[in-house]
């Protein structure tokens, strides 16, 4: 199993983190934009929100609702530098490198395939 795989095995056995799932309209956006429009929109999401730590807006940065990567981020624990130091040990109060964005961008866009097609299958 590698690092990956075992992230979402943990992210699984959380109760919260489990809970997220893509809404029929989110799913349809998914369909309607494609996964590289979306992956666009994570990347410009983690850079705006979450590379520089904001102690005023911590934990508030990332809505609960109307886009598939905000739903992912908190389903992967990478929607708040506080999740981000937690989940993957990651001081929040410095920068985040090119290659953790690239490396949060690759966890939300496997979480957004995934719940995607789990949900096809129901």
């Amino acid at each position: 199993m590698n690092d990956i795989d075992k992230l979402f095995y943990k992210l699984a056995l959380s109760k919260f983190r489990s809970s997220f799932h893509l809404s029929k309209k989110l799913r349809e956006y998914v369909l309607k934009h494609g996964y590289e429009t979306i992956e666009r929109h994570a990347d410009d999401f983690l850079h705006q929100r979450l590379k520089v730590y904001n102690a005023k807006t911590d934990g508030h940065q990332t809505p609960m609702k109307n886009h598939p990567v905000f739903i992912a981020q908190h389903a992967t624990a990478t929607c708040c530098r506080g999740c981000m130091e937690k989940w993957y040990h990651i001081p929040k109060e410095r920068d985040l490198t090119e290659e953790e964005i690239a490396y949060f961008k690759k966890i939300i866009m496997r979480w957004i395939r995934m719940d995607y097609e789990r949900d096809k299958t129901l």
